[in-house]
């Protein structure tokens, strides 16, 4: 049976969300998957701005997620350029990353969906999403948005495994 998705708001973020980020962040199962623990507020705050900067020059970019019943900050989802030296340099890459309590709700496929929306009205023709090999949660996501598992790539240090998945938008 298929559920249906939740409603979800999103928007680019404020100056305000570094710290929204950073509280929301500040979970070790949260941050499992990126490095073990959130990163200093200052990280944040240059995260957001650089958002900011790519949603007015490229109309999308990691917007903040948003619970429409209260308006409490879920997380972000959203798409920017990858960001590392290594794996798919030069392309669009879709991610999100929610708050504990938000897990297994559907809110990051509705997220990464109406994300989608904003890459598509921008022109771009296919995102990569990298997860890393053992996040069941965010591979999970992938196969609802429709990914295809294109290449199976080693951190720099070479102590992970990275799946780089794409999809056509």
């Amino acid at each position: 049976m298929n559920t249906p998705l939740p409603a979800v708001e999103l928007r680019v973020p404020t100056e305000e969300d570094a710290w929204h980020w950073h509280h929301v962040f500040n979970d070790p199962d949260v941050m499992e998957f990126h490095g073990g623990k959130a990163a200093e507020l200052s990280v944040y705050e240059e995260l957001t701005a650089r958002q900011r900067r790519h949603h007015a020059e490229r109309g999308f970019c990691f917007y903040t997620l948003l619970d429409p019943a209260d308006g409490a900050v879920m997380g972000f989802t959203g798409a920017q350029p990858w960001p590392g030296d290594w794996g798919p340099v030069g392309e669009i890459e879709i991610g999100w990353r929610l708050g504990r309590a938000y897990w297994g709700k559907g809110y990051a496929t509705a997220a990464a969906q109406a994300a989608l929306v904003s890459v598509r009205k921008a022109g771009v023709r296919e995102v990569v999403a990298m997860v890393d090999s053992r996040n069941e949660r965010s591979l999970a996501v992938t196969r609802r948005l429709g990914m295809r598992l294109a290449e199976t790539l080693r951190t720099p240090t070479g102590e992970r495994t990275a799946y780089c998945h794409r999809l056509d938008v």
